[in-house]
C-alpha cells in the first residue's frame, strides 16, 4: 500500500516557488491558479535505494515528477532476463496519463523522492489547464528523444563511449536544472554506484572502473572521491561519446 511521507526539509521543499526542479517539471509553465489546482492532488513519497516504485502490471494510481535521486526503467522477460531501458533523473516524469497499468518496472537506483499526483484527477487537469497539457506534450517528446539516445548508447557504443555518454547525459541535465552551460570546469555528482552503472550499461564493474580511470588519466575528467566529477575538457568528453556535432554517431 502506498504511503505518503513528508519530504526531507534539506532536499525537497513543498513550496513550489523553491522547488529544485521547477524549471523542468511538468508544472513549469503553470500559473498560480494552476498550481493551486495541482496542490489539491499533490503528495510526496521517498523511496530507499533498491526499492521498487512501480511493478509492471501495477494499477497506476499516481503520476509525478522525480524531485531528487535516480530511478531506472526496466522490463523483465518471461525467462527472467531483465533489460534496463532508461534512467529517470530529476524532473523526469513517472507514469503515463491515460494508461491504467504500468508497462515498465521503475526502481529507485538511489534514494528517490517523487512529487506525486493522483492519476485520474491529474488527467482531468490536463484537459482543463493548457499550460499543464502543453508542458506534458513537451516532456513526452523529450522522453522519446531520450529513449532513442539510450538505444544508441546500449546498442552501438563501445565501453569508453558508453561511460562518456552517461557522464555527458548527467552533466547536461544538471546544467539544465541549474541554468549552467556545459563548459570546462562543470561539476556534478554521479548518484549511481559503479555497480549500478555497470548493470545499466551492460558492462562489468571492472570495465566501468577502468574506463572512468582512463578518462581521468587522459585529463578529460577529475574525481573527488568516487562520486563527484569535474569536467576538465568538455570538448574531449563530447568527442569520447562517439557522437558527431549534430548528435549522431560517428561511424
Amino acid at each position: 500500500m502506498y504511503q505518503t511521507v513528508k519530504p526531507k526539509i534539506d532536499s525537497v521543499q513543498s513550496d513550489c516557488g523553491v522547488c529544485p526542479i521547477k524549471r523542468r517539471a511538468v508544472c513549469a509553465y503553470c500559473e498560480a491558479q494552476d498550481l493551486a489546482e495541482l496542490e489539491k492532488i499533490k503528495s510526496y513519497k521517498t523511496y530507499a535505494p533498491g526499492e521498487m516504485i512501480i511493478w509492471t502490471g501495477d494499477d497506476m494510481r499516481f503520476v509525478g515528477s522525480i524531485v531528487s535521486g535516480v530511478a531506472s526503467l526496466s522490463q523483465t522477460m518471461e525467462d527472467g532476463r531483465r533489460q534496463m531501458v532508461g534512467l529517470l533523473l530529476p524532473s523526469d516524469f513517472v507514469g503515463r496519463p491515460g494508461r491504467a497499468k504500468a508497462v515498465f518496472d521503475v526502481e529507485a537506483a538511489t534514494e528517490v523522492t517523487i512529487c506525486r499526483f493522483d492519476r485520474k484527477p491529474f488527467e482531468k487537469l490536463l484537459v482543463k489547464l493548457p499550460h499543464l497539457s502543453g508542458r506534458m506534450l513537451e516532456m513526452s517528446l523529450d522522453e522519446l528523444d531520450a529513449a532513442r539516445e539510450w538505444m544508441l548508447v546500449l546498442g552501438r557504443k563501445n565501453a569508453r563511449e558508453k561511460i562518456a555518454s552517461l557522464l555527458s547525459i548527467i552533466a547536461r541535465r544538471e546544467g539544465e536544472l541549474h541554468k549552467k552551460p556545459l563548459l570546462d570546469g562543470a561539476e556534478f555528482d554521479i548518484k549511481l554506484t559503479r555497480e549500478a552503472m555497470a548493470d545499466y550499461l551492460g558492462l562489468t564493474l571492472e570495465t566501468v572502473s577502468r574506463q572512468i580511470n582512463a578518462l581521468k588519466k587522459d585529463g578529460v575528467i577529475s574525481l573527488q572521491g568516487k562520486r563527484h566529477v569535474k569536467i576538465c575538457d568538455c570538448a574531449r568528453l563530447m568527442m569520447e561519446t562517439g557522437d558527431d556535432d549534430d548528435g549522431g554517431m560517428v561511424i
